[in-house]
């Protein structure tokens, strides 16, 4: 059985850096390789590829994949979640900028902190830490007010803003069903397979139905784009993830990964030129503040 703990360790908190760091670049990645490849389709390039990576290392581990375990119900679910939750992401990087749309994912916490102890009383917060959130969802209304209104942020940045917010709650979800179910007992690597082997199964019929161009002439660019989102991103990090979501407290994990938005900022403004306006800057030192207060030991 799988001892739990209830506090961030030194090795939880390197893996989560290593994870923020790299999923913000992720974003910018995506957003720069989409000139290149449509957004579903190149979603569903990556999915694919994880997929077959983590096919290959469960076969070489000896991790049984389709054993039954009581799972395939709430996996089913949760792998339709996480797909979902992509096709929000790699289709609102059209619309808004990497550091925005990341800004808006990471809502998930919230909706984890909010839900969550319905089904696991474990994962109450407490009034400090209700005040963190607090912090961090006033600093995603404060930057969502500025893309409605269109100042800095062109004109159609609201609709990639609220694909954002959709990814978060989808995120969010995806948690709260692992958390509250079987899935709980099932190893990481079966946990993930079922994450992104719906998502390599649905997200090219959502290229198809939008009408998007497979376009199978990549540059080294796309190519080695497409390699690092597969390979760090979807197999990797993802894995470091659902391994970290059995062993430590979902909400202490969920609101740490705030980091990611300020690595995506710092990404998309040295490498896209994406402009850094006041508003954002000050939803992030709010997120930040929120870090600190959710993770504050009683």
């Amino acid at each position: 059985m799988t001892n739990r703990k209830t506090e961030l360790d030194a090795v939880a908190i390197s893996l989560l850096l290593a994870c923020c760091l790299f999923w913000g670049f992720q974003q910018v990645l995506v957003k720069a390789t989409l000139p290149e490849l449509a957004p579903a389709f190149q979603a569903g390039l990556r999915f694919v590829a994880a997929s077959l990576l983590l096919w290959a290392w469960c076969a070489w581990r000896g991790i049984p994949l389709w054993k039954g375990d009581g799972s395939l119900g709430p996996g089913l679910l949760a792998g339709a979640l996480f797909a979902a939750e992509f096709a929000c992401v790699y289709v609102g990087l059209q619309y808004t900028t990497a550091s925005r749309l990341t800004l808006f994912l990471y809502t998930a916490p919230f909706w984890v902190a909010v839900l969550l102890p319905l089904w696991v009383p474990a994962e109450r917060l407490r009034p400090l830490q209700w005040l963190g959130l607090c912090c961090a969802f006033l600093a995603v209304l404060f930057a969502l007010w500025s893309g409605f209104s269109g100042a800095q942020t062109g004109a159609s940045s609201w609709l990639g803003d609220v694909l954002a917010l959709s990814a978060g709650l989808l995120w969010g979800l995806t948690t709260i069903t692992i958390r509250s179910s079987k899935l709980m007992r099932v190893s990481a690597e079966k946990l993930l397979f079922y994450q992104v082997g719906i998502s390599a199964l649905t997200l090219p019929v959502l290229s198809l139905l939008l009408g998007e161009r497979w376009n199978w002439r990549f540059s080294l660019f796309a190519l080695s784009s497409l390699t690092a989102q597969a390979l760090l991103g979807a197999f990797m990090s993802f894995l470091a993830w659902m391994w970290m979501l059995g062993r430590y407290p979902a909400t202490r994990i969920s609101v740490f990964v705030f980091l990611t938005p300020i690595c995506a900022l710092l990404f998309g403004a040295l490498w896209l030129g994406e402009p850094v306006t006041v508003d954002l800057l000050a939803a992030l030192a709010l997120v930040a503040l929120g870090i600190v207060l959710v993770n504050r030991r009683a």
